[in-house]
């Protein structure tokens, strides 16, 4: 269970080893979440709900990576630890409840705003375990 970050010099690329989806998703979400600020630092005060969709995974992966910004910068809550099961009927989908607190950028050491994921070199193979690798415009 890793995430490591590879070289770019605007944005961030994160390439994700895992031994199963469900870990695949959630070292995403860490990775998206310690991008923006120190999670270590949140305390679980409150939770909020949210979901992810895609047809396929590249598009469940994009939708999960757009959702977890949304509820950090545009609904003020910062993420500690995430809840969430994939469902794959007609598609995939991910209901999450999010454990944190409201978003104090001293405290909780905020660093850079996630635009938004990208579609451009996102790979995900589930030969030996999963792998993943996406870019998030910064």
């Amino acid at each position: 269970m890793s995430y490591k970050f590879l070289d770019h010099a605007t944005d961030a690329i994160v390439e994700i080893r895992a031994k199963d989806l469900k870990e695949a998703f959630t070292i995403a979400a860490d990775a998206e979440i310690n991008i923006t600020l120190d999670q270590d630092r949140v305390e679980e005060r409150e939770e909020r709900e949210f979901s992810a969709h895609g047809k396929d995974l590249r598009y469940l992966l994009f939708s999960w990576l757009e959702e977890i910004p949304f509820v950090m910068i545009t609904e003020g809550f910062a993420i500690r630890r995430l809840e969430f099961d994939i469902e794959e009927r007609q598609g995939y989908k991910i209901d999450a409840k999010a454990f944190g607190e409201t978003l104090d950028v001293k405290k909780h050491n905020f660093k850079v705003e996630i635009k938004a994921p990208t579609f451009y070199d996102m790979k995900i193979s589930q030969d030996d375990g999963v792998y993943m690798r996406f870019l998030l415009d910064l």
